[in-house]
């Protein structure tokens, strides 16, 4: 009699284990809660392509219009060899050619600053928000370190909106010409995005 007391109460509990892992299953299905798996497909995703950029950078920093101010710096800003601690706000323009009036392609807009007290390396935060052609309205981000004096610095692409959503890759950077009087620069940039 013990015996089939145990059988059914196994058999009970085997059945309430599969009526709840069913309505679990139901249940998960129905509400995605806070993730959930999707197709690239169904949010329009076509196959990821690769993209090469080039243009350049015209950081201004002298002048009534400038393109590039300090917005804060730290007390041992102005005697670090580095200018450790300034932080920068951008709005730059970016070109076809290394020539400020040559045609506009978008603006760089965001932050740098300096970040490092041994070299001047800079902490870029920024987007590059394009005005031309297909690329009109479409950003690319990038987040990374910019050691000014080294002739091709590397940065990473982290994202992206429009037609460069889901991006991802980097940029070189190429100081074209620097001015030390006035502190404005161009810099040269190639971008290698992977995109849809």
């Amino acid at each position: 009699m013990a015996k089939i007391k145990i059988k059914t109460k196994t058999k009970t509990l085997l059945i309430l284990l599969t009526i709840f892992s069913i309505s679990t299953l139901i249940t998960a299905k129905k509400n995605h809660g806070f993730s959930r798996i999707l197709s690239p497909a169904k949010l329009g995703l076509k196959r990821e392509k690769l993209s090469h950029l080039h243009f350049y950078f015209h950081d201004i920093v002298s002048g009534k219009n400038a393109t590039a101010v300090r917005v804060a710096e730290a007390p041992m800003t102005k005697t670090s060899l580095t200018g450790f601690g300034a932080v920068v706000m951008i709005d730059d323009p970016l070109t076809m050619k290394p020539q400020l009036s040559s045609k506009p392609v978008g603006r760089a807009q965001g932050i740098y600053a300096s970040a490092s007290q041994t070299d001047v390396g800079l902490l870029m935060v920024l987007n590059f928000a394009f005005t031309e052609g297909k690329y009109n309205g479409s950003t690319l981000s990038v987040l990374g370190r910019n050691t000014v004096f080294s002739d091709v610095r590397e940065m990473p692409i982290v994202g992206g909106s429009g037609l460069f959503r889901f991006a991802r890759g980097y940029a070189h950077a190429h100081t074209h010409t620097l001015d030390f009087k006035t502190g404005d620069a161009v810099v040269e940039y190639n971008v290698y995005v992977f995109h849809y």
